[in-house]
């Protein structure tokens, strides 16, 4: 299949074709096929041309799960451009900061999403211009044009009507003509990291690094064209659009995009659309398979789970195969410096493996740990896969690329003898109990075998004796009269002394970003 398309905008139009009657996107009330869809991905591209967009300019998309982020992104990147997702929970000042830093020319925005105005957001961020300005948001010079995603926008803006109207003078001979010249050494996207450890950077990956990456993905998990895949996982995380979208169009699988994480929502999606695919953190499967409505719904359909944490219990594996029939569960590693793929589980996996690991590295690549083997280091990954670099950042680049091409991830990890990997943290998430390293996700890992506990997360904080000791913010099941001592109590009897937790906070949930991480420095702010 790979040998067809170089580039996306070569995979839009071989998907439209190959798949051409089959049902591509699902939103709602709003049902297209592919070759529906490669229509308006064109009118999108052509719309760009139009509104002067050239080879290599970056435009940004900041809205949800959507058919028209899928056709406004990928309209983009088929006019040549370089497309950089926005986070749907930047606040205006962030999302202004990612725009200016990225150069962008062209933005598409959604109105109103979770009861917020994001126009009003950036309006407040970035200065308002008039219909006379030469530009719409005055702290944003690099940005020609703000697209509004709904039919109402604020004079100095575009509504997405208008916009798309803007381009059916173009023929259509000079949007394929644009398409191909898009090489598959281009840029593809710069996704910028979720800055959960710091200041956001921008990596920078091209048309052959990502299509190479997800056409394996699509072949380790498994994915067929009768597949209808509920796309919960955020467009803007490399997980949603290129594990999702893209794979779907490798494979003709149907795309349900949801805009938010709402196991309602999910139950009677999967129910209704038949959904067979469900990636996502295992918090989603956790709730899915513990609401108490959840034999209401037909889940029989769902064949393929893929999800990836430095936690993922084996009772969820052994649930998700046992209670729902599912098929096929693995677990992968990846980071967005890395394509968003690193390592993955084969089909037919032990599920104690499938559990405890995030499998082996995908073909084409290598991984190792710094340091002796079998013990706890620093994940170092090489091959296609690995980023450009960072956008604008050549000092940070550096760090993280080694002058012999091994990215340091920042995530610590085990290699078993096999190369199967274990990640086990963070770098800057361990802290120093004693003289002894404690690894967060390590603790955290036990602490999910009690049966009271239902997700939990520890940092250090500081202690006079010790340095640093761990605490844990912890989320019971429902019903559940676990106390803070017990859970102590039971921790000396199965962990080394100075794992821990030396107080326990329980919490209705843990706060994470909109691709599932823990954030892990609102819990270390709350003492």
């Amino acid at each position: 299949m790979t040998a067809s398309w170089e580039t996306i905008p070569e995979l839009v139009r071989w998907a439209a074709g190959r798949f051409a009657d089959t049902e591509a996107v699902a939103d709602g009330r709003t049902r297209i096929t592919y070759a529906e869809l490669g229509a308006r991905i064109e009118r999108a591209a052509a719309a760009c041309l139009a509104r002067g967009v050239e080879a290599g300019d970056r435009v940004a998309v900041w809205a949800p799960n959507t058919l028209d982020w899928i056709t406004a992104s990928l309209g983009a990147v088929s006019a040549g451009a370089v497309l950089v997702p926005l986070n749907t929970r930047f606040k205006g000042a962030e999302a202004a900061d990612v725009l200016r830093r990225s150069g962008a020319r062209l933005l598409f925005v959604t109105g109103t999403f979770l009861g917020t105005s994001y126009v009003a957001s950036l309006r407040r961020a970035a200065g308002a211009g008039t219909p006379a300005a030469r530009r719409p948001l005055p702290a944003l010079p690099a940005l020609d044009r703000v697209v509004v995603l709904s039919d109402d926008a604020p004079p100095d803006f575009e509504t997405w009507k208008d916009f798309l109207a803007a381009g059916d003078g173009v023929p259509p001979g000079d949007v394929r003509a644009r398409a191909r010249e898009v090489t598959g050494s281009a840029l593809s996207d710069i996704v910028f990291t979720s800055g959960t450890t710091g200041r956001p950077k921008g990596a920078m990956i091209t048309h052959g690094q990502t299509l190479r990456a997800y056409a394996t993905w699509a072949d380790l998990a498994g994915l067929r064209p009768s597949d209808r895949y509920l796309i919960v996982n955020p467009f803007f995380h490399t997980f949603g659009y290129k594990a999702g979208v893209l794979a779907c169009l490798m494979r003709g699988a149907t795309m349900i995009p949801q805009p938010v994480f709402n196991v309602d929502t999910a139950l009677a999606n999967i129910a209704a659309e038949r959904i067979s695919v469900l990636p996502g953190p295992p918090t989603l499967h956790q709730q899915l398979l513990d609401h108490p409505a959840r034999d209401a719904h037909d889940l029989s359909t769902l064949r393929l789970v893929v999800t990836g944490a430095a936690v993922v219990p084996l009772r969820l594996v052994e649930r998700l195969r046992e209670e729902l029939g599912v098929g096929t569960v693995l677990t992968a590693y990846g980071l967005s410096e890395a394509a968003g793929i690193v390592t993955m589980c084969r089909r037919g996996d032990d599920p104690a493996l499938i559990a405890s690991t995030s499998g082996r590295a995908i073909p084409g690549t290598e991984v190792r740990v710094a340091g002796p083997t079998g013990t706890p280091g620093e994940v170092l990954v090489r091959g296609f896969n690995v980023m450009r670099g960072y956008y604008d950042d050549p000092g940070a680049t550096s760090e993280a690329i080694t002058p012999d091409g091994w990215l340091r991830t920042g995530d610590v990890g085990v290699l078993d003898a096999a190369g199967n990997l274990r990640i086990t943290d963070r770098l800057k998430d361990m802290f120093i109990v004693g003289g002894f390293n404690a690894y967060p996700a390590e603790i955290e890992q036990l602490l999910l075998t009690h049966p009271d506990v239902l997700d939990a997360a520890v940092v250090g904080v500081p202690d006079p004796r010790l340095g640093e000791v761990a605490k844990a913010y912890v989320v019971r099941r429902p019903h559940s009269h676990l106390t803070s001592d017990d859970l102590i109590t039971w921790s000396r009897r199965e962990m080394a002394n100075y794992k821990v937790p030396r107080s326990v906070e329980f919490v209705r949930s843990l706060p994470r970003n909109a691709g599932g991480k823990v954030l892990k420095g609102e819990l270390r702010g709350r003492g």
